[in-house]
Parts: structure tokens; C-alpha cells; sequence
């Protein structure tokens, strides 16, 4: 879906990232990909789309109701134009998520059908309620009493006016019971429906129940076939002579409201928040096609959808983000074969690591390498007595923390630990509010953010009582799951002119209003955007001048219309750009003039790409930046977002190799048009392998390690 943006071609962020969720999707159905992996990628995809109807659809369904009430009664455009402008893009962009996903759900269920096939071929069996024989029937029985009993309890459709106690976190039977009543008139029986609904209980007992092995064959049922197996005894004694149990699901509007009641403090209002949140409008509907019409009238009667909103036909099962979870079923041979974190020489062994950070910049790529370098810095400035403070900034949280563990740890030990915490991080507020808390009962001082402005940087400063101090910048979350699966760099120096930088980011984050300037770094909101397009202007100069000129960029989005203006502006001047985009992207390259030396790909592997490196030919002197930010409106222009040069000759290659084997990844790179290409790229020079499977064998060799054999 292009369009023009003023005089250019551009695609709308959230239509862009329908393209992006269906990579996944084809990813899932790749024969290549081993079998339980494609099962993954599934559970990705449904996750995903879940939060995207959840925060961004739901947005939209606010500018279109915005703009209706501007536009006034009668179809009258009294109110305010720009205003009514947004909710008419606003509606065409629902229009065409709502064709794209009606499109791409019948794709999911066939792509769900061909892996459970494979499934079958390979020996792990899915069974539903009638497939099940009599001994498979007694475990499920026993199951019920033993796992299941009490867990489940029917609300009768009669007894609520709507479904608003209910979560979009659960899945949800709805049933309908036949019992035979007598017919006044004639005293003749007849049967008579009741109709209720109930959720499962999967947080207790899984989605997937494995019963007993046989034959060589795994056995395994959906606990949503377990419960139908089980109605008869969820409604004992009630003297039905049948019933029928059908799935649906539903999703919420998660735009949290924040009081501005000034009484509450912030703790208060985010928990509110959550409150709120949790009785979000329903805006996407999804349900079992084959449920019965009278029940599904039921069902749509409680929500209280109304014309904005989505209800899709779907399949037997709802909420396939479960298949994330899948029983292995002891079948390594149907997953990648695990790339073991590396530690890197320069940086293990029992020497001090401020010292060797002191000497030389060190950094991390996880999660090729290793997570465990960076907690043993921060436990070594937690003991050490040369250290006198620690700053850092946190957005989101592992559940048992080691980072928050040690910085308890420096707050106990006397030192003076400043933590920026992030309570707005969509979706973590809980979760960081709890953390927040214990870190202040330890003595830490807790900064709850920016007002106005997220605190997405990840930064950590090292105070040393003499000397340079130590500063570690970060593309992603200081967050220990996270590094298991997501590629992010973090650089960690001693540089003095960053540290001074970085001294002056704490310091505007407490004062944020205050001026500062900043010399090394680029910070949004302050002059980050200004700081990118005179990059990117520089480039355009060298190109005229003779001089070398690119830019290649690995990043998550790009949707900041001056920012993809002066991209193009670059390429049709001959500064060749090359783009690695995981997700949103608003550039269409299929609308420019053929030869325009622009190319635009995202990477769908095993890793969630997430790391942001910005490469400058700088006229033949390479200038390498790392950091939080992507190219979108809300990281330059309402967050405050931290990216920083990289000056060390050896750190500043290793970025260059990142984004190299990325653009030349021919294996899982795709080409991001504008128009939801799935097809390859083409590099001119490609890669053996995929560019994640030739980062990991290059690092291992590089530490004289040998990498699994079969990859």
C-alpha cells in the first residue's frame, strides 16, 4: 500500500507491518526450518498480531472515533481539518489491515495444517476429543479430577450484561447444552439450550496435554479438546443430553489511561492504569466458524463490538501464541541445533574487567556472545571499592533480575546506585513497578522517568573515585532474556569525552528541561533527528565531491517522514543506501526510478534482530554509531533515545561486519519493498549460510572454537 507522503512514495507504518508479521508467517512455512521451529514461528506470528490489534489497531480506532465527533452530526466538517484528515487515513489504514489480515489468516490455518501434518509424519500425533480411544479417554478422565477439577467454572450467559470482567489473556469455550423439557401445551418433550462460557486454564496446566506414549508415537492434545472430553463432567448432575463446546478469543484495547488526578503519585496512577487497561474496549473478535449461530449471537451480544472494529472466522483453536510452548517431545532433531553464547577472550579471565575496559573499549554481541560479561561488570562495581557511584537506565526487566540483584548489592555495599526506570513500558508496568519498589527498600534512588518523554536509552555509568569512568551503551534491554534471543550490541568504554556525555544524559534526565549539550553523543529529543539528516546530507556532499559515500544502516523501523525523504534524497543523488529493516518500514523502493541505488531487506532467523548500527562512508573515514533508537517519530521526537560513535578501530569493524553480513544474507534476507514482497534478496556477493549462522562461526573461530557440527 504506497501512497505519497508530500512528493514521495511512503507506506503507512502499521500497513508495513502487516508485511513485516507475514515474513514470520512464511518463515513458518519454510520445509528448510526444522519442524518444531516452523511450530515457533507460528506462535510468533499469532503473539504478534495479538499485541498489534491490542496497541496500534487500537490507536487507530481512537483517531477514527476523534474524527468523527470533529466531523459532527450530519456529516459536517466544523471541526478541526487536520484532525478529520487523520481519522480518514486512520480509517483506509484499518480498511486495508482488515484485507490483509482476512487474507493472511487463511494462509496461517493452511500453514498450521501442513506442520501439524509434518507432525504426524514424524511420529508426534495431535488428537482431538473424537479421535481419542477408550484408554486414551481414562487418562483424560483421571486428568480432569487429578489437574483440572475446580479450576473450571461456567458463567451462564443470562447472568452478565457484558464480557467485561473477562481478560484478552485467555482463550474461552463457549458452550451450548441441550436438556428435554416438557412443552406446556401438549405435555410433549422437546429439547431447550442453555448457553454459557468459561476460560481455560492454561497458566495452570499448558496448553498441550502429551498423553501416554505408544508404538513409538507421541501422543498429544489440545487442553481445548481435553476440556470437551471433559463437559459431561463439568456440568454433572445437570441432565444434559448434550454438549458442544466452541472456541473464541478476543482483544482488548491496551492504551493505558494514566489519571492526572495530581493527589496520586505515579505508582498509583500506573496501577490504575493497569486496572483500566485490563477493561479495555474489545476491538478484534476471533471465533470457531463452525460455532452455531445462536451461540455466536450470544457471544457478539456480550462484547458490544461495534462497526470499527474486526471479527474474523478462524479455526478450531484460538490463540496459537501457545505454540511457542509446544512439547518437544525429546525431538532435538526437529529444533536448531543450539548456538552455545561465546565468551570472549578480551574479556574473560580473572583480571579486573574495569581495568581491561580501562584500557581498551571492549563490547558484546549477544547473543553470539555471551550475556554473563556485562553481569559480572556490574557485580565487580557493586564490590569494588574504587567505585563510587553506578547510574543506569532500565526499560524492561528479566524476571529474576541479576541485574537488579547487583545493583541491590552496590546500594548496600554504601555506593550511590541511580536507576532511571521506565513505568510505562508497554506491557512490563507490573513488572517494573515491583522491581522499582524493592530497589528503593534497598536504598537505591529511583528516578520514575520523564514526564511526557520515555526513557527508552540504555546506558549504564561506572563513577570511579579517580580516573576514567566507565560507560556501557547499549542497543537493547539490559534484560538477561532477552539476550538469549534478541541481537544487540553494547559497547563498553572509558572514554572521557562520552563519559562526560553520558554524565550530562543523567543529568538532563533528572532536569529535563534544563539546556544541555551534548557533544558525542546524539540524544533525542534534543538534536538527534537534526544530527542523522546532516549525516546523511554530508554523504550526499562527499558523493558530488568525488569523494566515498554510502550508508548502511541495520535497524528495527523506519517511518519518520524526514528522515525517508532525505534517504531518498541520497539515493537519487548516487549515494548508494543500503537498509537492514526487521519491522516497520515505510520506504517503497518498487516506486523509484530503476538503477536508483537504494535496497531495503529484513532478516527473519532463529534471532530477533534488534540491534541498531548506523554506518557513514564520511568521505572514507567510516563514522559507526550504536545505540536505542530507530527512525521513527516517537523515538526522535518523544523519547529520549541515546546513540553513540564508536571511535575504537576494532570495535568499529566489528560493527561494519554485522551490517555487511546482513546485506549480504541471501539465505534469510528478504527484499522490503513497500508493497509486501516475500521474495529474497540477491545480493551481488552473498553469503555460504545465513548471515546469523556465519556471524556465530566467524566468532567461534575468531576464539578458536569449533561450531556444532550440521549447522
Amino acid at each position: 500500500m504506497g501512497r505519497k507522503h508530500s512528493s514521495f512514495p511512503y507506506t503507512e507504518r502499521d500497513v508495513s507491518w502487516m508485511y513485516f508479521n507475514r515474513r514470520i508467517l512464511q518463515e513458518a512455512g519454510r520445509p528448510e526450518v526444522p519442524l518444531l521451529e516452523r511450530l515457533s514461528f507460528l506462535g510468533i506470528y499469532s503473539n504478534n498480531l495479538d499485541e498489534f490489534f491490542r496497541v496500534r489497531v487500537a490507536s487507530l480506532n481512537r483517531v477514527i472515533e476523534w474524527g468523527d465527533k470533529e466531523t459532527g452530526k450530519g456529516g459536517s466538517h466544523s471541526g478541526n481539518a487536520s484532525v478529520v484528515r487523520e481519522a480518514q487515513l486512520a480509517r483506509k489504514t484499518v480498511k486495508e489491515i482488515s484485507k490483509l489480515n482476512a487474507s493472511y489468516s487463511k494462509e496461517y490455518e493452511e500453514t498450521v495444517e501442513a506442520v501439524y501434518r509434518e507432525l504426524e509424519k514424524n511420529n508426534i500425533c495431535l488428537i482431538t476429543d473424537k479421535d481419542a480411544d477408550p484408554e486414551q479417554l481414562k487418562f483424560i478422565r483421571r486428568y480432569f479430577h487429578e489437574k483440572l477439577e475446580g479450576h473450571i467454572v461456567p458463567i451462564w450467559f443470562s447472568a452478565v450484561k457484558y464480557l467485561d470482567y473477562e481478560t484478552d489473556e485467555d482463550i474461552y469455550l463457549a458452550v451450548k447444552a441441550g436438556r428435554m423439557a416438557v412443552r406446556r401445551s401438549d405435555g410433549k418433550e422437546r429439547v431447550v439450550y442453555d448457553y454459557a462460557y468459561f476460560d481455560l486454564p492454561v497458566r495452570t496446566c499448558g496448553r498441550f496435554i502429551r498423553l501416554p506414549d505408544r508404538d513409538g508415537k507421541s501422543y498429544i492434545m489440545y487442553l481445548d479438546d481435553v476440556v470437551r472430553c471433559s463437559l459431561s463432567e463439568i456440568f454433572e448432575g445437570m441432565d444434559y443430553i448434550s454438549a458442544e463446546a466452541y472456541a473464541f478469543k478476543f482483544t482488548r484495547d491496551a492504551e493505558m489511561d494514566i489519571d492526572e488526578d495530581k493527589h496520586n503519585g505515579l505508582l498509583q496512577k500506573i496501577s490504575k492504569g493497569l486496572k483500566n487497561r485490563k477493561k479495555g474496549e474489545p476491538l478484534r473478535f476471533v471465533y470457531d466458524s463452525s460455532m452455531p449461530a445462536d451461540l455466536l449471537r450470544r457471544v457478539l451480544d456480550k462484547l458490544d463490538l461495534d462497526r470499527n472494529d474486526t471479527v474474523l472466522r478462524g479455526g478450531r483453536y484460538q490463540n496459537h501464541k501457545d505454540l511457542m510452548k509446544f512439547p518437544d517431545c525429546g525431538r532435538s532433531d526437529l529444533k536448531f541445533r543450539p548456538f552455545v553464547p561465546i565468551i570472549p577472550s578480551a574479556i574473560d579471565g580473572n583480571e579486573s574487567l574495569l581495568d581491561k575496559i580501562r584500557a581498551q573499549d571492549r563490547f558484546l554481541h549477544v547473543p553470539y556472545h555471551s550475556f554473563a560479561p556485562f553481569i559480572r561488570l556490574l557485580h565487580e562495581a557493586a564490590v569494588d571499592r574504587r567505585v563510587k557511584s553506578i547510574k543506569i537506565t532500565l526499560y524492561r526487566l528479566a524476571k529474576d533480575s541479576r541485574v537488579v540483584n547487583a545493583l541491590v548489592g552496590a546500594a548496600r555495599n554504601g555506593k550511590k546506585v541511580t536507576v532511571v526506570i521506565e513505568l510505562l513500558a508497554r506491557f512490563d508496568e507490573e513488572s517494573n513497578m515491583k522491581w522499582a519498589q524493592k530497589m528503593q527498600d534497598a536504598g537505591v534512588k529511583v528516578i520514575f522517568g520523564v514526564e511526557g518523554l520515555k526513557v527508552h536509552s540504555k546506558v549504564v555509568q561506572i563513577e570511579m573515585k579517580s580516573g576514567p569512568d566507565i560507560c556501557c551503551i547499549s542497543t537493547g534491554n539490559f534484560h538477561e532474556g532477552n539476550a538469549a534471543t534478541y541481537t544487540d550490541c553494547i559497547l563498553m568504554t572509558a572514554s572521557r569525552r562520552i563519559s562526560r556525555d553520558v554524565e550530562a544524559l543523567f543529568e538532563f534526565i533528572g532536569k529535563p528541561y534544563m539546556p544541555v549539550r551534548f557533544n558525542e553523543l546524539l540524544v533525542s529529543p534534543n538534536e538527534m533527528k537534526r544530527k542523522f539528516i546532516s549525516l546523511i546530507n554530508d554523504e550526499i556532499k562527499n558523493h558530488r565531491k568525488g569523494l566515498p559515500a554510502y550508508i548502511k544502516v541495520k535497524i528495527n523501523h523506519v517511518t519518520h517522514p524526514d528522515i525517508v525523504s532525505k534517504l531518498y534524497e541520497a539515493a537519487l543523488s548516487g549515494v548508494p543506501v543500503d537498509l537492514l529493516v526487521r519491522g516497520n518500514c515505510s520506504i517503497v523502493t518498487a516506486d523509484l526510478p530503476e538503477g536508483t541505488p537504494m535496497r531495503v531487506s529484513g532478516i527473519i532467523d532463529r534471532y530477533l534482530e534488534h540491534s541498531r548500527i548506523f554506518v557513514f562512508a564520511a568521505g572514507g573515514r567510516d563514522k559507526v554509531f550504536i545505540g536505542s533508537a530507530d527512525w521513527m517519530p516517537r523515538n526522535l521526537d518523544n523519547r529520549i533515545e541515546v546513540v553513540t560513535p564508536v571511535y575504537d578501530p576494532t570495535v568499529k569493524q566489528e560493527m561494519i561486519r554485522i551490517v555487511d553480513y546482513g546485506l549480504k544474507d541471501a539465505r534469510q534476507a528478504r527484499v522490503v519493498d513497500g508493497y509486501g514482497s516475500l521474495e529474497f534478496a540477491s545480493p551481488s556477493e552473498p553469503l555460504p549460510t545465513g548471515s546469523q549462522e556465519a556471524l556465530y562461526r566467524y566468532y567461534a573461530s575468531s576464539e578458536g572454537q569449533t561450531f556444532p557440527d550440521g549447522l
